[in-house]
């Protein structure tokens, strides 16, 4: 089954994301930070990842900059999943190279529906 990194500094997110993820067969890969989460992409080559903005050090938007615009991690789908709800951060997301943008509290089937389209599954 795919792999799936998520990129969130909430352990309740984290675990969150994970269950739902467990739940539909997804392995799970998980980063508390941006920069782990750039280092956890290209050392692991996930399927896809599930990236949160609001984060220390290098915040979502800038880590999925980073994945998109490196030859090795390129080719990896980046879905936002965030709290930011503002029409402007879906648009800057977008232009960061991420395939979607989805708003926390994250529906489950919203949210495997979208993966399996991203996946191309």
């Amino acid at each position: 089954m795919a792999r799936i990194l998520v990129v969130d500094d909430s352990p309740t997110e984290l675990y969150k994301l994970t269950g739902m993820l467990e739940k539909h067969g997804y392995e799970v890969l998980k980063a508390e930070n941006g920069a782990d989460g750039v280092a956890l992409a290209r050392q692991e080559k996930p399927d896809a990842v599930l990236m949160d903005i609001v984060m220390p050090g290098l915040n979502g938007f800038q880590a999925t900059r980073q994945l998109t615009k490196d030859p090795e991690t390129n080719h990896i789908p980046v879905i936002i999943v965030t709290t930011k709800d503002q029409e402007t951060d879906k648009v800057w997301g977008t232009r960061q190279g991420a395939k979607d943008y989805l708003t926390k509290p994250v529906d489950e089937s919203t949210l495997i529906k979208t993966l399996k389209t991203v996946l191309g599954s």
